[in-house]
């Protein structure tokens, strides 16, 4: 299915599409717990989201870390190896498609607190040291591109300070990224500026699209534009499916339909990479591909 040249069609939330195949994501693995148990469940949802449209399989690694998989009774060789598993089923499903020249494999690297589960990747400010994330974040970054993959999704990413330690380790590491925060409004989950944020992002050398993810998506707009501005790259945009997460209860609620003239104004704005997170599955980005090819055309 072709899109538009100007604007790459990502995923949708990867739980989602598990959840519609039947698959129960929960636990402190989430969908990374399907690389050690049911790798062909994961292969099957991101064929089902290439057969909607997409360009991009983003990987199950965003909780995926050495130090979680270890926590879960695997040793430190398994547990290296199944991190890097996500990639490789990526890679699966994307040279099983009709045209695995024209997809690419983004490996997800989710924030410090997603590995925690304590629902602090929604608030930042984990308390921890910059020493202690980039120790965190580095091994994770070193297996995910020994691994392959087209570029890193860096996502989700609620805080400044986490930011600053990883476009750091991004410009050493040098493989190409996107790089995309969680947002309220006009600040970070964390309560920063977003003009502070983007700043931050600017001059890293490994990037080549900054963003929002995982947000509302009445937040994106004004996400995009400070983005774009501040970071002089393309901007990229996947919120959720309008719902806000209560990390206590581990419920969605205010879900909505998907709204998919809101990408007019996104693409306007400089974003041209879009897709879905929470809540987006398999039909939603189809319609998303279709809302670009008509723009298109």
């Amino acid at each position: 299915m072709s899109t538009s040249a100007r604007v790459t069609i990502l995923d949708g939330g990867l739980s989602t599409a598990l959840e519609q195949q039947g698959v129960v994501v929960d636990g402190a693995l989430w969908t990374a717990r399907l690389l050690a148990e049911e790798p062909e469940q994961i292969v099957r949802a991101h064929r089902s989201y290439f057969a909607a449209g997409a360009q991009v399989a983003t990987t199950a690694t965003y909780q995926a870390s050495e130090a979680g998989f270890r926590a879960a009774g695997f040793d430190a060789d398994t547990a290296r190896e199944l991190v890097a598993r996500g990639v490789a089923v990526a890679r699966e499903a994307r040279d099983a498609s009709d045209s695995p020249a024209d997809l690419r494999v983004a490996a997800s690297v989710g924030p410090y607190g997603a590995v925690l589960g304590d629902g602090s990747e929604y608030r930042g400010r984990y308390g921890v040291s910059a020493k202690r994330l980039r120790d965190f974040h580095g091994p994770r970054l070193d297996i995910l591109a020994a691994a392959g993959p087209d570029l890193f999704a860096v996502e989700t990413i609620p805080d400044l300070d986490e930011a600053v330690v990883l476009v750091e380790l991004l410009d050493e590491i040098g493989l190409p990224a996107w790089f995309s925060y969680s947002v309220r409004g006009e600040e970070t989950c964390a309560g920063q500026p977003l003009s502070e944020a983007y700043a931050a992002l600017a001059g890293c050398s490994a990037l080549v699209a900054a963003g929002v993810n995982c947000s509302r998506d009445t937040d994106v707009l004004g996400a995009v534009e400070t983005a774009v501005r501040q970071t002089g790259l393309p901007g990229i945009a996947y919120p959720n499916r309008g719902g806000v997460w209560d990390p206590v209860s581990k419920t969605w609620s205010e879900e909505h339909p998907f709204d998919v003239a809101l990408v007019d104004a996104w693409i306007a704005a400089g974003a041209t990479y879009i897709g879905g997170c929470c809540g987006y599955g398999p039909s939603d980005i189809a319609a998303l591909t279709r809302r670009v090819q008509v723009r298109a055309s």
